[in-house]
Order: C-alpha cells, then sequence, then structure tokens
C-alpha cells in the first residue's frame, strides 16, 4: 500500500507539473477560461467607436459605418509580433467585439518608461496602468469610491505583468503579480457619473500615446446573479 501511495504520488506530481507547463505556454488558456487573443492575428477585436454613451444614440448604419472606419485605423496601429499584441502609440483603443457581464479576467502586460494605460471593463474606464510610483491596478477614475491601488506590486518598467481582474455586478477585484490591489471597491459610471456602471459592454486595450504590449489575455463569464 506504501508503495502504491509513492506511486500515486508521483503520478499526482507528474500531472500537476504537465498542467503548470501547459498553462505557461503563451496564448493558451488554463481550465475553465477563453482566450481573447490567439497570439497569431486579431480575430474577435474591433476598433473603438466612440462611447457606450454615443454609440447607444447611434442608428445600426451610423454605427456600422463609423465601425467600418474605427477597424481600418485599428489595423494601422495595432499588430501581433512574437506572440504578443503591440501598439504603436497612435490611434485608439482595441475593444472586444463581444461585450461581457460579469467575469474573470487575466491580462499580461508590459509598457515602456513614461508608459500609460488601462484596461476598460464593460466600456469604462478603467483598470490603471502607468510608470508611477503609486503603482498601477487602481480605478483610476473613482471619484466617490477608492481611486488608487493597496499598494505599488509593479514590476520594472519593460518587465511582463499579470493582472487578475475580478467583476460581479459593480464591484471590481484586481491582483497585480499575486498581489491584492483593489479589493471589491465599486467602478463608477465614468461616462454618466448619476447611473451605476452598465451591466454589460467590451473588454478594451487603452490607447494613451505610448507603445504598449498585450499577452496571454484570458476570461471566463461568471453567471449573473439576481
Amino acid at each position: 500500500m506504501r508503495i502504491l501511495g509513492l506511486v500515486l504520488g508521483l503520478i499526482g506530481c507528474w500531472v500537476e507539473a504537465e498542467v503548470r507547463l501547459a498553462q505557461a505556454e503563451d496564448n493558451t488558456p488554463p481550465p475553465g477560461f477563453t482566450a481573447l487573443f490567439n497570439g497569431k492575428d486579431l480575430t474577435g477585436w474591433k476598433g473603438l467607436v466612440g462611447n457606450p454613451k454615443t454609440r447607444a444614440a447611434m442608428s445600426p448604419q451610423q454605427l456600422a459605418e463609423a465601425q467600418k472606419k474605427a477597424d481600418q485605423i485599428m489595423r494601422a496601429h495595432w499588430k501581433v509580433e512574437n506572440g504578443a499584441l503591440v501598439f504603436d502609440g497612435k490611434g485608439q483603443n482595441l475593444c472586444t467585439e463581444k461585450d461581457y457581464g460579469d467575469f474573470e479576467l487575466y491580462v499580461d502586460w508590459k509598457i515602456a518608461p513614461k508608459g500609460d494605460s488601462g484596461i476598460y471593463l464593460r466600456g469604462t474606464p478603467q483598470v490603471q496602468i502607468w510608470d508611477n510610483p503609486v503603482g498601477s491596478g487602481g480605478l483610476y477614475n473613482n471619484q466617490k469610491n477608492p481611486s488608487k491601488p493597496l499598494k505599488h506590486a509593479d514590476r520594472p518598467v519593460g518587465q511582463w505583468n499579470t493582472f487578475y481582474i475580478k467583476m460581479v455586478g459593480d464591484r471590481v477585484t484586481v491582483k497585480l503579480n499575486g498581489e491584492l490591489v483593489v479589493d471589491d471597491v465599486v467602478m463608477e459610471n465614468y461616462w454618466e457619473r448619476d447611473k451605476p456602471i452598465y451591466p454589460t459592454g467590451p473588454i478594451e486595450l487603452q490607447n494613451h500615446g505610448n507603445t504598449l504590449w498585450f499577452k496571454n489575455i484570458y476570461i471566463r463569464e461568471l453567471p449573473r446573479k439576481q
């Protein structure tokens, strides 16, 4: 029995090692998650048209025409290099074609010196990314609720960082490189301050005039609570 237990233990360790190896491969989602970026091209992504409020006011024809122009701009400034999304510092945000409600999200990101970017949730700014002593991960545009991260958990500029973001209802939790930086904080509606955040919307990679890199973008949709 002791030998059998030892063998089973070794098998378990081997399986765990294989799972970790698989998860370590770029743009390969962990179990239960879906890759938003395939590591090869811009499939599943589109250019930015206005904001949630202005898009809602467009007719279907107006939106289609605006989207066509936005996609042309997007392809001119976002590309894929070595398994990563690369932004040249011009153009606009990169948006998922699909809208999301409640979810868990992983994003790897890298910036250059003085870099400034962010992750829009449901089309709303933003989980902050920047080269700043305050640190990344905070809900930068909050006014009534906390906007700064709990700690500075960024790696040195030029190195890859990993966000884990969980959004349920209007509340957001963020871990940066395994460190809790936002703990179940209400995310405010930047576009319409008198309203709660939108129930669904795209994930956006923010343009802020700097060269940016993103990869390993994985999402798991969560059942909406009543």
